[in-house]
């Protein structure tokens, strides 16, 4: 059976995009064979769409790193026809052909059932951004952040990750300060509920000093380099950050005085290996006493309009959740 798929091909001008005619039987082997309702689009899927050898080395290649859908076959008892399911993270869309196509086919430990109160297209306005920003907010709890701890600050605040961070925060009653370079994205992050908002270069000032004044409960931190470490250097005492994003960069200007002086904790986040088990109890957690509205974050997408929006995510120019019906 043949289906629609958004494809990269790599050509000696460069990386074209499509959208084609696929067949079933090329897919890759797996266990599942998923019809793909809703998709969502990651910084990670536009760094896959445009060659980057970190992410994905052979083309031609169908990126999307989240799958929403109902299951058409399982060659395991694990799954029925029928079933609702979420992929995220492992290698889906990375070498292994991902969410932005009518099919997957996929191991059955990538995948997780659909939980009750959350439906297939609200899973993926969360996606795996709105996946990650859940996965620091329970870490940050996990390592006693409380509503008592002292305001959160989250960083690349208009992101994907960044954006649900702030809502999500919001609705658990966080004061939230967002971190923003758009400076007509301050309406916006207040309607999500953020408190105060910070520039790029208010959260950068005093990055050649050991230490900051205290100031955060917590810090959700999507960009790394110098910004990550000064919300280290800023947490009150005892408390910590989670790093799930290097938009910036992947090196920052480091001393052990905050870890020494204040007792806070530097949490690394990572939604790609994270077991199963572990997916399936953040996934649970969003639908039910997590469970909240993000529908103002969504801007629908089809296949065709990919690759406009591939190239605004990698130019720092989308705002919220891009969501592929398809």
């Amino acid at each position: 059976m043949s289906f629609a798929a958004f494809r990269v091909e790599k050509t000696d001008a460069g990386f074209e995009r499509s959208v084609i005619e696929r067949d079933e039987a090329d897919l890759p082997a797996g266990d599942v064979l998923i019809d793909v309702k809703f998709s969502s689009l990651n910084y990670k899927d536009a760094l896959s769409a445009t060659g980057n050898p970190g992410v994905t080395r052979s083309f031609p290649h169908t990126p999307g790193i989240d799958a929403a859908g109902t299951v058409l076959d399982c060659a395991t008892d694990e799954f029925e026809p029928g079933d609702e399911v979420i992929v995220i993270g492992f290698d889906l869309g990375m070498n292994t052909s991902g969410g932005f196509a009518e099919r997957i086919r996929v191991p059955s430990g990538w995948v997780v059932k659909l939980p009750a109160g959350l439906s297939l297209h609200a899973s993926m306005v969360l996606g795996t951004a709105g996946f990650t920003a859940a996965e620091c907010i329970d870490k940050l709890e996990a390592a006693g952040m409380t509503t008592d701890s002292g305001p959160v600050l989250v960083t690349g605040a208009t992101g994907g990750v960044g954006s649900v961070a702030v809502k999500l925060l919001a609705h658990l009653g966080y004061e939230v300060a967002a971190v923003t370079g758009k400076a007509d994205r301050h309406e916006f992050l207040h309607g999500l509920g953020a408190s105060e908002i910070l520039s790029r270069e208010e959260a950068a000032a005093g990055s050649d000093k050991p230490l900051l004044a205290e100031r955060w409960g917590g810090v959700v931190d999507t960009v790394g380099g110098d910004t990550l470490f000064n919300g280290v250097k800023s947490l009150r005492y005892g408390c910590s950050l989670a790093a799930c994003g290097l938009v910036s960069s992947p090196a920052f200007q480091a001393t052990v005085l905050p870890f020494l002086l204040r007792n806070v904790n530097l949490l690394g986040i990572d939604s790609v290996e994270l077991p199963l088990q572990e997916k399936s109890r953040i996934w649970g957690r969003l639908a039910n006493e997590w469970h909240v509205d993000l529908s103002e974050l969504e801007e629908r997408l089809g296949l065709e309009d990919l690759s406009a929006a591939i190239d605004r995510i990698l130019a720092g120019e989308m705002v919220g959740r891009g969501v592929v019906h398809l």
